[in-house]
């Protein structure tokens, strides 16, 4: 019995060892980490609460890079002050994504995502719209990060 413990333990540590050099699951691990950082941040940049809009346009420069950061660094006061003004909130919910495009060495990846978008007004009904997009992502920092962001029209292919 001993003997037997003795073997598995050795096969389970060898099977480990073998395994923690795999270029298959580091790029299964680096690939997961994009598709997640993506789902977070394009939930995040559909997501903002009417009573906290200064806080949520902030969270925004949190989770971008790049040409994204960028444009939202410039139009932050303008998007404020309309979002302030419209005060209708939004919560966006990923309903399904995937990782279409993924380079590890360049630090790059690109994504789909199909978000459900609960939109509430000031006043009048909420309604809940249906919204996909393409990502483009950047590694900075060893974080995955938004750097582009197109919505694709629903029924185009």
């Amino acid at each position: 019995m001993l003997t037997a413990a003795l073997l598995l333990c050795g096969l389970s540590a060898w099977s480990y060892a073998d395994t923690r050099g795999d270029g298959a699951l580091s790029y299964g691990k680096s690939r997961d980490a994009a598709l997640g950082a993506g789902e977070r941040g394009v939930a995040r940049l559909n997501t903002v609460d009417s009573a906290h809009v200064d806080r949520d346009l902030d969270s925004w420069l949190g989770v971008t890079t790049g040409p994204l950061h960028d444009q939202l660094t410039r139009t932050h006061g303008s998007d404020t002050a309309t979002m302030k003004a419209a005060g209708t909130s939004t919560n966006g919910t990923v309903t399904d994504a995937a990782v279409t495009e993924l380079d590890t060495r360049a630090g790059t990846a690109k994504i789909i995502v199909t978000v459900q978008v609960r939109l509430t007004p000031k006043s009048g009904t909420a309604s809940t719209d249906r919204k996909r997009f393409e990502a483009n992502l950047s590694r900075t920092a060893g974080t995955w990060k938004l750097a582009a962001l197109t919505a694709v029209p629903i029924g185009a292919s």
